[in-house]
């Protein structure tokens, strides 16, 4: 059975999830207060709807309480997103995922019940910092403030080690989840695994101790 979606908002952050979605194979119910949007994804979404979703009558007539997950990605206007979260909450929507502005945003929407709450320009951001300042992280996510998941290439200085003799939960209080070898994904490696040049290592842990891990294992 198709999972279904509903995306309100379809400037670049959530014409992206649309396109996403839609790639797939999720049905996505596409909602814009703009008709001029609204018939951009005609053609791609599932269904496309232009309504006010600041009116809980306009969103109750769509049946947006029978979709298992809403993503309300409103651009500019904080007041609207707040509302049209406010309103998903209270009509029964099982699960929502809002686009936030900036911190103060985020205090409010978690205040009124949005289950997760994702900053795509500040994570982006962030992202791209860590893939700058080392050649060797590849890839960047975060999982709290303090917390993240990352992908680290095995270089000339670790390959052919083990990761016993790396002893990197020990050092640097950060853990090996998972090897990307070529086309294999080792997940849970075993200590005697001997890692191989150009490997790519799943890190979790701490920021601190990933650069910490990146800075003096790797240079």
């Amino acid at each position: 059975m198709k999972k279904e979606f509903v995306v309100i908002g379809l400037g670049r952050f959530g014409g992206s999830i649309v396109n996403e979605l839609i790639a797939l194979k999720a049905d996505v119910m596409a909602i814009d207060i703009s008709p001029e949007r609204v018939e951009e994804f005609a053609q791609i979404a599932t269904t496309a709807v232009a309504a006010d979703t600041t009116d809980e009558s306009a969103l109750r007539s769509l049946g947006i309480r029978n979709f298992e997950h809403v993503v309300v990605a409103i651009g500019e206007n904080i007041q609207a997103s707040i509302l049209t979260t406010l309103i998903l909450k209270e009509v029964g929507v099982k699960k929502i995922t809002v686009k936030a502005q900036n911190d103060y945003h985020e205090k409010v929407l978690r205040k009124i019940g949005a289950d997760q709450v994702v900053h795509p320009e500040r994570d982006m951001g962030k992202r791209i910092a860590n893939n700058m300042v080392s050649n060797n992280i590849l890839d960047y996510l975060e999982l709290s403030d303090e917390y993240s998941i990352v992908e680290i290439r095995a270089n000339e200085k670790i390959a052919g080690s083990t990761l016993i003799d790396l002893d990197i939960r020990a050092k640097y209080g950060v853990n090996i989840v998972a090897i990307k070898r070529q086309t294999q994904i080792l997940v849970s490696p075993q200590a005697i695994e001997e890692i191989e040049l150009n490997d790519i290592l799943i890190v979790i842990g701490s920021d601190v101790d990933i650069h910490t891990f990146e800075r003096k294992a790797l240079h």
